[in-house]
């Protein structure tokens, strides 16, 4: 069935493909995706399903032939080009793993196009496993429809960070010892952007005087509550979100 604008339903399974679509690619699927749709979904022969590639986009795909841990799919019709992400960078201390994955997942929802994992001094964590961050931005887009996933940085201590810090990008430095109204600094430094949060410990003396020191830091405030991380984190992401990624917030 060509796609319409009442198909396929919001109840079509959606899942990611690590290989660029084309309309009649033939696409095979095995282990954990294989099993969600002939097990979860009980998905047979002729039943729609979206793929998007983080490439060229989403298409609608059928259903052409099932065995038993293994199925095939013909990509039909494309639904929707790659997605324009906003250029927001979210550079986030490694804090505790579930936590961390957390962040992952809500920053890929809010549509940040790249995580920096950033090493300080009072990082509880000092290993990043990239698949794992992969897997939760995965999981993210397949559910809330994104057709791009955060591109994702190795992990880099701040002094390397900032040294190499590109010209002409703002870095909102949500700084609890206090900073200018985020929404201020976003209006009055509107372009490429990013966002840096500290670990549980927040950052050291030093390391406040060095990121502050830094042509492109703009020290903000989130409110007068001191943050969790995690919650620093995404409510930062939200407020630039609002305020310059996306034009269609109510």
């Amino acid at each position: 069935m060509p796609a319409t604008p009442s198909w396929p339903p919001n109840s079509t399974p959606r899942l990611f493909v690590d290989e660029e679509l084309r309309e009649g690619a033939a696409v095979h699927l095995s282990g954990q995706q294989a099993h969600y749709l002939l097990r979860v979904m009980r998905a047979k022969a002729g039943d729609a399903v979206k793929l998007f590639d983080d490439i060229s986009g989403e298409y609608l795909a059928t259903v052409t032939a099932v065995g038993k841990r293994d199925l095939t799919l013909t990509a039909e019709a494309k639904l929707h080009e790659r997605e324009e992400a906003p250029d927001l960078w979210l550079c986030q201390a490694p804090i505790k793993k579930d936590r961390f994955d957390w962040i992952a997942e809500k920053s890929c929802e809010l549509g940040v196009s790249r995580f920096v994992p950033v090493l300080t001094a009072r990082c509880v964590v000092d290993k990043v496993k990239q698949d794992r961050l992969r897997s939760h931005f995965i999981e993210a887009a397949e559910q809330c429809e994104r057709t791009a996933l955060p591109e994702i940085a190795p992990l880099t201590k701040l002094e390397a960070m900032l040294k190499d810090w590109p010209e002409g990008r703002a870095l909102f430095f949500c700084d609890e010892r206090g900073g200018l109204d985020f929404a201020d600094a976003i209006t009055a430094n509107n372009g490429p952007a990013a966002i840096l949060i500290g670990p549980e410990g927040g950052f050291t003396d030093e390391e406040n005087a060095a990121i502050k020191a830094h042509p492109s830091a703009v020290a903000v405030s989130l409110g007068p509550r001191i943050l969790r991380a995690d919650t620093a984190a995404i409510s930062a992401t939200a407020i630039w979100m609002q305020n310059s990624g996306d034009s269609d917030w109510n």
